[in-house]
C-alpha cells in the first residue's frame, strides 16, 4: 500500500474508526436506499444484504480490498420489466421472479471469474468491448427515462427543487458535499415537500422502531409453494444481460479503487476474486428480496478524500448498515418520499447513465468509421429501444409495462425484454464480424471509465 497520506486505521482509536464507518455509510446511503424506493423492494432488506454482501465480498477477497457494495441502479429498468410481466396477475408477487433472474445475472460473475482466472482478462474482455458494453449502457438510462418524468409530473417545483440541489451540490460543492449530493437532493426536497404538507407520515407514526428486515413473501424461497414457470424463464432472459454492463462496471470500479489506493488490486487479491466477491453478493441478496449490489463509487471518492485506506473502516460501515436494517420505522420514513421527489433525482441519475455510456465509447475512441461499429450500435440501439417502447410488442408507458418479444416453447410462454434481445444480438455481431480489435488494458482510461455511480468523476480521482 502506497506510503502517501495513508494512515492505519487501527492508529486512530475506535471513536475516529467509528466516526469514518459512518462516513462511508453516509455517501453510500443516498444511491442504496434511492434503488428500493424507485423499484418497490424494501428498503430495510435492502440495507441489511448491502451489509452482509460487503462482508462476503471482503472475506471472498481476503479483506484486501477496500469496496463497499450497494444497491445497483444499472438493473432497475429490469426490476421495472419484470413486474410488468405481472401486471394481469398482480396477486402473484413478482420480487421472488426477479430475484431468480439477478441470481442467475450474479452467477455470470462467477462464470466470468473462472474464465479470467484461466484465460486471463485480456482474451475475455475481447466479447465485451465498448462498441457492445457502451450502447447497452445507454439504453438502461434511456428505457427509465420516461418513469422518471411520470414521477416529476406530480409535482414539478419538488421535483426541480430537488435537480437544483443534485447539481449546485455536485458543481460547486466541496469535500463531502460534492460526494453526496443525491443524498441532499433527496433529503433537501423531502424537507421542503415536508414543510408544505405534502408528504404524508402515518406510516411512520404506526411504524415499529425494532423488526426484522427480511420478508418471507419477497424470497426466491417463496416459489416452492407454487411458481409461473415461463414469467419465471422470462425474469431471467430479462436480468442476466444486464450483468454485462455491471461486470464491465465492476472492472472500472476496482481499477478505480487501485489507482487511489495506490495497490494493484486486480493482480492481488485478483480481478477473478473480486468478480466473485460481487457476483455472490448480489446472489446472495436477491435470493431473500433485495436488489443486486454493485461496488460504489461514492466510497471510492470517501477513500481519496480521507487517504485512510484500511478496509476494516469498510466493514465497520457494513455493520452499521445491518444495524439500521433492523429499524423499520426508517424504512416507513422513506416509503414516505414524494413521488417528484424520486422523479427530480432520477432524472439525473438515468440521464447520467446513458452519459456513462457515451463516455465509455468516447474514452475508448470507437472507431466509427468502421461499418462493422455502426452495425452492432445500430442494432443494440435500434432493437432496445424498439421493442422496449412498441405498442406492438404489448409496451404501455402510461401504464409502465413495457414492450417484449414473447415466444412459446412448449406451454412455456417466453418474453425477451428490448435490453436483452438487443444485448444478445449486440455480443454475437461482434463475435462474428471481422474486425475486432479491442485489447483490454490497452486504454486505462477507457477501461475504467464505466460507473453508474453518482457524483463521482472516476478519471479525477484516479491520479493524485
Amino acid at each position: 500500500m502506497s506510503d502517501q497520506g495513508i494512515r492505519d486505521a487501527r492508529s486512530l482509536g475506535i471513536p475516529k474508526m467509528l466516526l469514518l464507518g459512518f462516513q462511508h455509510m453516509f455517501a453510500m446511503f443516498g444511491a442504496t436506499v434511492l434503488v428500493p424506493v424507485l423499484t418497490g423492494l424494501p428498503v430495510s432488506t435492502t440495507l441489511l444484504f448491502a451489509g452482509l454482501g460487503t462482508l462476503l465480498f471482503h472475506f471472498l477477497t481476503k479483506g484486501k480490498v477496500p469496496a463497499f457494495l450497494g444497491s445497483s441502479f444499472a438493473f432497475i429498468g429490469g426490476y421495472a420489466a419484470v413486474a410488468a410481466l405481472f401486471k394481469d396477475a398482480e396477486a402473484i408477487n413478482w420480487i421472488p421472479y426477479a430475484g431468480v433472474g439477478v441470481a442467475c445475472a450474479g452467477l455470470l460473475y462467477a462464470v466470468l471469474s473462472a474464465l479470467v482466472k484461466s484465460f486471463g482478462a485480456k482474451k475475455v474482455m475481447r466479447f465485451f468491448p465498448p462498441i457492445v458494453t457502451g450502447p447497452v449502457i445507454i439504453c438502461i438510462g434511456l428505457t427509465l427515462a420516461n418513469s422518471a418524468i411520470n414521477n416529476c409530473a406530480t409535482n414539478w417545483w419538488i421535483a426541480l427543487l430537488a435537480i437544483a440541489i443534485v447539481v449546485v451540490a455536485n458543481i460547486w460543492g466541496k469535500g463531502m458535499i460534492k460526494i453526496i449530493p443525491i443524498l441532499l437532493g433527496v433529503v433537501g426536497s423531502y424537507a421542503v415537500a415536508a414543510i408544505f404538507g405534502q408528504v404524508d407520515f402515518s406510516g411512520v407514526a404506526t411504524a415499529k422502531w425494532i423488526g426484522f428486515p427480511i420478508q418471507g413473501t419477497n424470497t426466491v424461497f417463496s416459489l416452492f409453494n407454487g411458481c409461473d414457470g415461463g414469467r419465471l424463464v422470462s425474469a431471467i432472459a430479462i436480468m442476466m444481460p444486464v450483468a454485462l454492463a455491471t461486470m464491465v462496471e465492476h472492472i472500472g470500479d476496482i481499477c478505480a479503487i487501485s489507482s487511489t489506493v495506490g495497490e494493484n488490486y486486480v493482480a492481488d487479491p485478483g480481478l477473478h476474486r473480486t468478480l466473485l466477491g460481487d457476483g455472490s453478493a448480489t446472489a446472495l441478496a436477491a435470493l431473500f428480496g433485495a436488489p443486486a449490489n454493485t461496488t460504489y463509487g461514492e466510497n471510492t471518492g470517501v477513500l481519496a478524500l480521507t487517504k485512510v485506506y484500511d478496509p476494516k473502516v469498510i466493514r465497520i460501515a457494513a455493520v452499521l448498515a445491518v444495524l439500521f436494517a433492523f429499524c423499520p420505522k426508517f424504512e416507513a420514513l422513506i416509503h414516505a418520499m414524494p413521488a417528484a421527489t424520486i422523479g427530480g433525482v432520477s432524472l439525473i441519475l438515468y440521464g447520467m447513465i446513458s452519459a456513462v455510456g457515451v463516455r465509455n465509447v468516447v474514452e475508448n475512441q470507437v472507431d466509427f468509421t468502421k461499418s462493422r461499429n455502426i452495425i452492432v450500435a445500430a442494432m443494440i440501439l435500434g432493437l432496445t429501444l424498439g421493442i422496449h417502447f412498441s405498442g406492438s410488442q404489448g409496451a404501455d408507458t402510461v401504464n409502465a409495462i413495457n414492450g417484449a418479444i414473447s415466444f412459446s416453447i412448449g406451454a412455456v410462454t417466453i418474453k425477451l425484454s428490448g435490453l436483452a434481445v438487443g444485448a444478445l444480438v449486440g455480443i454475437i455481431l461482434n463475435a462474428i464480424l471481422p474486425g475486432n480489435d479491442y485489447e483490454f488494458g490497452a486504454n486505462q482510461l477507457g477501461d475504467t471509465s464505466v460507473n453508474f455511480q453518482q457524483g463521482i468523476d472516476r478519471a479525477g480521482t484516479k491520479k493524485r
